[in-house]
């Protein structure tokens, strides 16, 4: 299994992998400096839509995987927004993805995000798996910080292997199609 470099992953991004698909990283749109997306040497910048969920203390519930209580988070559809202090957001890419059999992806935190103490949780995206990914960030300063939609805001690294036995598409895998954000599923 080796990482897939800019022109693999053009080849299969045009195949379908990405859409929308960005063939340059963007550090300039509509004359501002945005934070960047698009393809790299050896990977991918994926945008967030203007979808978040924050999460907020003002009903009092509990965060558990298992009940999941809406209560817990504030829904924003907006340009940019503000996470609390200490406090973690859900997001999903501008992007739809469609991974193939033979592909593994793994996002990480961009670098500029996480000197701002933003930090992106580590995602899989297994082979056979498509929908819009949903992302996590956590707030982890004392200080409110500001992230932007439809700019760079995690980095996807691409690797490519055999075809495993059973990919995640499938085994019905419980986040296959997912539209937006989505929440934890049992």
């Amino acid at each position: 299994m080796s990482i897939l470099p800019d022109w693999r992953i053009r080849e299969l991004a045009l195949g379908g992998m990405i859409e929308p698909f960005e063939d340059r990283l963007v550090r300039t749109a509509e004359t501002q400096q945005v934070i960047s997306y698009g393809l790299s040497s050896f990977g991918y910048d994926l945008r967030c839509a203007d979808e978040w969920k924050i999460f907020t203390n003002v009903m009092s519930a509990v965060v558990d995987p298992k009940h999941f209580d809406e209560r817990s988070f504030v829904d924003i559809q907006a340009g940019e927004i503000i996470i609390p202090p200490n406090s973690f957001a859900l997001a999903r890419s501008l992007e739809y993805m469609r991974i193939p059999d033979n592909v593994m992806v793994v996002a990480l935190g961009k670098s500029t995000y996480a000197r701002c103490g933003i930090v992106a949780n580590v995602t899989p995206l297994e082979p056979g798996w498509e929908g819009h990914v949903t992302l996590e960030f956590s707030n982890t300063t004392p200080l409110p910080a500001k992230m932007y939609a439809f700019e760079g805001c995690v980095q996807l690294l691409f690797f490519e292997g055999e075809r495993p036995e059973v990919t995640y598409r499938d085994r019905a895998g419980k986040y296959q199609g997912q539209q937006g954000v989505t929440l934890p599923k049992l």
